[in-house]
């Protein structure tokens, strides 16, 4: 199986504009597809979905998105971007694991994690990083173990633990690849009052009827079937699983809204069904 994976964004109608703010904030950036439902952008060559969804769902820190700049000048500017109208969750500094680091949440209500490092040791300028925390405190672990043997083509970079006290053995840091796409994840180190939620998503696009069935019973198996092709795994994180032509069939000016009709009456999507739209 070969499935782009992308993470998308739950926005309340200001979609574009937060897009537009990115492509500013991120070199070589550009909106490669404009609807007044989905509008999406490829920062540094990364496609990343924002739908406008209503003020249904909200974006937490419990999904945050790692930068990896190589420069003290470009980590700059993305830090002072980002945080322009936002709020500083770490402050841009020098820690143990970076020598410049901060951690802010933009004025979309979006978390980035701006580090300065090597690009070359991760793969991926943006990754999508998965803070367990509230009731999935603790179950990073078990969540990557979970993913990594979901995905026939996977692979675990490495898990380093918390040391001694309250979260002692979880994981502190983690870095894994689905179907090469870079993950991070994280127990949270302090107590917090948010989780998963469909704020923000990761989209898995398939190409086969029979890749839809796979993903889609591996995640519901014991987590929670949704509308529209979307389901939540055991841990809360949500997934959207669906055909690739999609974007195709739903760009047809003739059939987009059939289309659309039977993707709203599905849960699962049947790629058959939305071709005979």
């Amino acid at each position: 199986m070969n499935n782009n994976i992308y993470p998308c964004i739950w926005f309340d109608g200001n979609a574009k504009e937060a897009m537009e703010f990115y492509c500013r904030v991120f070199p070589d950036s550009k909106i490669v597809a404009d609807t007044p439902m989905v509008v999406n952008a490829e920062l540094g060559g990364q496609l990343l979905m924002g739908l406008n969804g209503g003020p249904q769902f909200k974006p937490n820190a419990s999904i945050s998105f790692m930068v990896i700049c190589e420069t003290m000048e470009e980590t700059d500017h993305c830090w002072h971007k980002l945080a322009e109208g936002g709020d500083v969750l770490m402050p841009l500094d020098k820690y143990a694991w970076s020598e410049r680091y901060g951690w802010v949440q933009d004025k979309f209500g979006i978390s980035w994690q701006i580090y300065k490092g090597d690009i070359s040791q991760v793969g991926q300028k943006i990754v999508p990083t998965l803070m367990f925390a509230e009731a999935q405190q603790g179950k990073a672990k078990d969540a990557i173990h979970f993913y990594v043997d979901l995905f026939r083509s996977s692979s675990l970079g490495g898990i380093l633990e918390y040391g001694t006290g309250p979260t002692e053995g979880q994981v502190q840091h983690a870095q894994f690849k689905l179907n090469e796409y870079v993950l991070m994840a994280m127990d949270s180190g302090v107590p917090q009052a948010f989780s998963f939620t469909e704020g923000i998503s990761l989209v898995i696009q398939c190409d086969t009827q029979e890749e839809i069935d796979y993903y889609w019973n591996g995640f519901t198996k014991e987590g929670k079937e949704s509308m529209c092709g979307w389901c939540k795994d055991q841990f809360g994180v949500s997934w959207q699983i669906i055909p690739r032509k999609l974007a195709q069939l739903m760009s047809d000016p003739q059939r987009a809204q059939r289309v659309m009709q039977e993707v709203l009456k599905m849960k699962k999507l049947d790629i058959a069904i939305l071709e005979n739209a």
